[in-house]
């Protein structure tokens, strides 16, 4: 588990052992805490938190090692997904040239469609003069009129003009063709650009996820068998009897519990005895007459003197 995420030998080893450590000393705490008693209801009650702890446990280790054990099936999974991806980064890519690709294509359509009705008018008029002088059509007089010689220049003019637009137009398409095949340079680079992402698609969480769509029951079988590795320490605990340790342990905490007790019966004494003691002395002491007059006089001092500041201050004030 700890080697598919960071696959490498040496950290998966080393947080490997520290897990290993964790685990251990965890399930030593708790299977050794775990108190037996009557009610099985209240031994399962102090093992719910080690019952937790291990589904997460089994969650957390089944599902690596299920990527591992099924890594063949889950590659098949992944390389749909990834072709899927694949077209729909093209299409995406497409929708954003395809407009401007496809209104420059028409543009060169309708260069070359000028063209052609320029050809077309131009090949119209040569089969007029052509006919006129064929005594075909036209004032169908054999020989080369008047009229003739006039369908003969326009057709010359628009032979002229075709060759003008076959000249313009064709460096117009020329451009335009370059411009298409930008577009669509830009367009594959932006595709290649963004195909490594597409390839690197097969992370932990897409892992997970490609595992997700294979049949549920082996993955389900493999988690149940990290489950029962996990509970089985406090499950044994919970189904073995009272033995020689429980009792020990009992007494233990009997004995432990009645030193506390007893200590804290001797502080109350103590606390009840000098109670006492201290009443007793303070009231001898408040009988004895040398104490009271000793009091009394210091408080005649303390008057005196707070008479003689106050005089004092008085005297400054008015002075």
């Amino acid at each position: 588990a700890l080697f598919t995420v960071f696959d490498n030998y040496y950290t998966a080893i080393f947080f490997g052992f520290i897990w290993g450590l964790l685990i251990f000393n965890l399930d030593r705490f708790i299977v050794s805490t775990i108190k037996k008693s009557d009610s099985k209801w209240k031994e399962i009650w102090q093992a719910t938190p080690r019952i937790i702890l291990a589904i997460i446990i089994a969650v957390v280790i089944s599902k690596p090692l299920e990527i591992k054990i099924f890594e063949k099936e889950i590659n098949q999974v992944l390389l749909t997904q990834k072709n899927k991806l694949t077209l729909a980064n093209k299409e995406q890519i497409a929708n954003q040239y395809t407009p401007e690709i496809t209104a420059i294509q028409n543009k060169i359509i309708g260069l070359k469609q000028e063209i052609d009705d320029k050809e077309a008018e131009t090949n119209a008029l040569y089969e007029t003069y052509i006919a006129e002088a064929e005594g075909r059509k036209g004032t169908k007089l054999l020989g080369k009129g008047p009229v003739y010689e006039e369908k003969r220049e326009k057709h010359d003019a628009s032979l002229a003009e075709l060759q003008q637009i076959k000249t313009e137009n064709k460096t117009k398409i020329a451009e335009n063709e370059t411009q298409i095949a930008a577009l669509l340079n830009k367009q594959t680079a932006q595709i290649n650009s963004a195909q490594p992402i597409i390839d690197g698609f097969d992370g932990l969480m897409a892992r997970i996820n490609a595992l997700e769509a294979l049949p549920w029951l082996p993955s389900f079988f493999i988690f149940l068998l990290f489950l029962a590795i996990e509970t089985s320490p406090i499950l044994a605990k919970l189904i073995a009897s009272k033995g020689e340790y429980d009792f020990k342990t009992q007494d233990v905490e009997n004995s432990v519990k009645i030193w506390v007790q007893q200590k804290e019966n001797q502080r109350e004494k103590l606390l009840n005895t000098d109670a006492a003691l201290n009443e007793a002395i303070y009231n001898e002491l408040a009988d004895e007459k040398e104490l009271y007059n000793y009091k009394k006089q210091k408080a005649r001092e303390i008057l005196q003197f707070q008479a003689d500041a106050f005089y004092k201050s008085q005297k400054n004030i008015v002075g």
